[in-house]
């Protein structure tokens, strides 16, 4: 045992033994309830950072509570292994991506455990790993046979700079989420998954989800964009195609006065035939289809269009229209044309009166005063039908109804439930991923790899060349194969596949992370899943979070597990930042947690950041704040020992000051476990064993001894609570204690007295003429008049009252007592 605190010593020690008596392992428990904590894995990226810290400090404390609270706690870890920055690094350095990642992998997992994280390594899953990739390859063919896998030829989100397709959830600003720089359209072959076969059960199980963040849950709903309206269609003039369109606002069809098409629309080519400005039209066109679906779509951009020469027949009042197209259709939306109705929509309003296109007012304001001279901007709040035949008086949803039946009638239009959600592209043409288990036939088409043939393995004889061919083309060993149904020559399948597809299923194999015949036992599964408490960024809303939802959703239908959402309860901590901003290498902002461990310890590093901010917002770095959190642990270490050396006291009966020491150990308990059980107000936790190690030490400075039991019930109280927040420090402490319990980790989680909590007497301020001169003590169930009459009798109030009138006494139950003397 250390006689003093010196972290680093005492961390390196329990970190040694925890790894070797595998503290942590966790196996299935019927007799008890088990409780699944997890934080995102990381992508080995090579070192951990402040945010890393939080992230898993947070987690850690509440597996480690759970885990003192008798719950079976499963809190494992490993690594989000695949990547564009291996292969990044193979072209740059000549490195294998394996081996820098395997480097990175064992780096940060010696950071990790030097943070004294309660992790069941024997869990551990590293998604670039063959026992882990192949079972990536099953669930994808379960997806093909389920028909939820295909591929297609699709215009597709480009990055010249990965040399890779990326997802519109991975497009920020029209950027590459990764490196950053623009994003351009191609068309390629890619393969998809039909995420929006389960668009209405991703919408409406968001109910489901009591424990996630409001805001989240918004970002879904509003990213899966479920609306329900009208597809009718337009004739086009002198031909015999027609354009098709999606409304919520087929209310407002009488005031269409254009309609306008994405440039990437098929039609428009036969539309511009022949124009005199069909060349300029083309420019337009190309120039267009390579912007960012983010940026032409984005609020306040400048809406651009041409003329197409060609018009269309409004269906129900057979007025003729110009058809335009626009840098704010998208052809992948909808139908990739609008009706334009100037009138209802801003953006339609905007493209009008830049281009001169008319106006027509259709929908009249309730109190009948909209006029078209009179506006600004467009009106796209309900009203009544004017201007709209036969359908005038009506209110929108009236008219939209009957409209919308007219249509039907005509055989031109239906009502349509329309989603903003596109299929997921999982295409990409990248070595360092895991290979799409198809090979294709010239005869047979894409075949599944037979599931005994699994795993598809990634071959090392390639050549990463820094160009748009995957390099896994370049093995001629993987890319020429046989059929599996016609044993002829074949070529095997070049793309790997989107590194969430790994991320979106990883908790699943955790409880089974052995596994060498399947994904995972249904059995383990059912029994662990779903994960209790997943706590990660904020960023994951959309992009990580929707994919595993739907993952789930899939597996669960399969019959391969019982949960079919993965994560109950979500919390979603806020970034690290420094000096106002957040911590960057090109700022010169970075904290490193190995500097800040080297100096004051883990328990230092986990302290501070878990006291300074809750954890959903965000934390500034601050230096001062940091040895601030070393002194207090330098204060709990001295005031254990000087408690382990005070004299004791035998007897059954405590003292009022002993009293009132014990109330405040047991208010302390009480609201310690209020912050940790599900509220993860950690920093108020914190503060409030902080104010009771200072009554502890007040109490030792007026004191020559204590009630022995009194002592014991406080040194192990006050390490039990801070065991979760910084474990290395009170694991020590624990030994010098004797405890039956070979680790205050092992130990039962305390609990509130209720009794101790009962207050006998309160302490009320007594006030001459409002102006505090003493501070009386009062049991809680005394009477007013007995209180004023012990309040009068005080010396220090006779000196102010003496030779006076006493004109009234104010008695304030709890809180104070006034006299009011002449």
């Amino acid at each position: 045992m250390v006689d003093k605190y010196v972290p680093q010593e005492i961390e390196k020690k329990w970190q040694k033994k925890w790894l070797e008596d595998k503290a942590f392992a966790t196996k299935q428990d019927p007799d008890k309830k088990k409780y699944y904590v997890l934080e995102m894995f990381p992508y080995p990226s090579g070192n951990l950072h402040m945010g890393h810290v939080r992230n898993y400090s947070i987690g850690d404390v509440v597996a480690r509570f759970k885990k003192m609270q008798g719950f079976n706690v499963i809190h494992p870890m490993g690594y989000d292994a695949f990547g564009m920055p291996a292969e990044n690094a193979a072209i740059k350095h000549g490195i294998a991506p394996a081996k820098w990642t395997y480097s990175n992998i064992e780096n940060m997992t010696r950071q990790q455990r030097e943070l004294g994280l309660s992790y069941d390594w024997d869990r551990e899953v590293l998604t670039c790993r063959e026992d882990y990739y192949k079972h990536t390859q099953k669930l994808f063919e379960i997806f093909y046979k389920r028909g939820l896998a295909y591929k297609k030829e699709a215009k597709v989100n480009w990055c010249d700079t990965c040399h890779t397709v990326l997802a519109n959830e991975q497009v920020e600003e029209g950027r590459c989420w990764r490196c950053k720089n623009p994003v351009v359209k191609k068309n390629l072959s890619q393969w998809f998954f039909k995420i929006t076969a389960y668009a209405d059960r991703l919408l409406k199980d968001l109910n489901k989800l009591e424990g996630w963040p409001e805001r989240v849950k918004t970002m879904q709903k509003n990213w899966i964009g479920r609306s329900t309206g009208t597809q009718f269609s337009f004739a086009v003039e002198g031909m015999e195609d027609r354009i098709e369109v999606y409304t919520t606002r087929v209310d407002t069809v009488y005031g269409v006065t254009y309609v306008v098409l994405a440039p990437e629309h098929p039609l428009v080519s036969k539309l511009i035939a022949g124009n005199p400005e069909e060349e300029k039209i083309r420019a337009f066109i190309d120039k267009v289809k390579n912007e960012s679906d983010i940026d032409r779509t984005a609020e306040g951009a400048e809406k651009l269009g041409m003329f197409t020469g060609s018009y269309a027949i409004n269906p129900m009042n057979g007025e003729r229209v110009p058809i335009w197209i626009a840098n704010y259709v998208l052809y992948e939306y909808g139908t990739g044309a609008v009706m334009a109705m100037p009138e209802g929509d801003e953006r339609d309003w905007e493209f009008a009166k830049k281009y001169n296109l008319p106006v027509k007012i259709t929908i009249q304001n309730p109190e009948g005063s909209l006029k078209l001279e009179d506006m600004e901007n467009a009106y796209t709040e309900e009203g009544v039908l004017v201007n709209s035949g036969e359908f005038n008086g009506l209110s929108g949803n009236e008219a939209r109804e009957a409209i919308t039946r007219k249509m039907e009638k005509m055989g031109i239009g239906e009502e349509k439930v329309n989603y903003r959600l596109r299929d997921w592209l999982i295409s990409r043409q990248r070595y360092w991923g895991c290979p799409i288990p198809i090979i294709n036939c010239p005869d047979c088409g894409p075949v599944l790899v037979p599931e005994s043939d699994l795993p598809v393995r990634l071959p090392e004889d390639v050549d990463f060349v820094a160009g748009a061919m995957s390099p896994l083309q370049t093995s001629d060993g993987f890319v020429h194969c046989k059929c599996p149904h016609c044993g002829k020559d074949a070529l095997r399948e070049t793309d790997t596949m989107d590194t969430f597809i790994d991320s979106s299923w990883y908790f699943l194999r955790y409880c089974d992370p052995h596994n060498a015949d399947e994904p995972f036992n249904r059995e383990k599964a059912d029994y662990w899943m779903p994960v209790d408490q997943y706590i990660g960024g904020i960023e994951h809303a959309i992009l990580h979070l929707l994919y595993s939802r739907f993952f789930v959703k899939v597996l669960h239908d399969e019959g391969l597990v019982s949960a079919d959402e993965p994560f109950t309860n979500l919390l979603c901590q806020g970034m690290v930042l420094k000096d106002g901003g957040k911590m960057s290498k090109s700022v010169g902002n970075v904290v490193s947690p190995e500097e800040i461990v080297n100096k004051y310890g883990a328990d230092t590093a986990r302290l501070f950041i878990l006291f300074a901010a809750p954890p959903e917002r965000d934390l500034n770095w601050s230096d001062q704040g940091v040895e601030g959190s070393y002194r207090f642990l330098k204060r709990v270490w001295a005031i254990t020992e000087k408690y382990l050396e005070f004299k004791g006291a035998d007897g059954d009966s405590l003292t009022a000051d002993e009293t009132a020491l014990r109330r405040r150990l047991h208010q302390t308990i009480a609201k310690v476990t209020d912050d940790l059980d599900g509220k993860f107000n950690f920093n108020t936790a914190i503060s409030s064993i902080m104010e009771l190690v200072n009554a502890m030490y007040l109490f030792i400075e007026s004191h020559g001894e204590i009630n022995t039991a009194l002592k014991h019930e406080l040194l192990r109280s006050l390490l039990i609570l801070l065991a979760p927040f910084v474990p290395h420090i009170t694991e020590e402490l624990w030994q010098k204690l004797d405890e039956p319990e070979a680790s205050v980790h092992e130990a039962e989680w305390v609990k509130a007295d209720p009794a101790a909590l009962v207050v006998d007497e309160v302490e009320l301020g007594v006030q001459v003429n409002g102006r505090v001169r003493a501070v009386v003590s009062v049991p809680v169930s005394m009477d007013r008049e007995a209180i004023a009459e012990k309040a009068k009798a005080l010396p220090e109030i006779k000196k102010f009252t003496e030779g006076k009138k006493i004109v009234k006494v104010i008695v304030v139950p709890k809180r104070i007592v006034n006299i009011v003397v002449k």
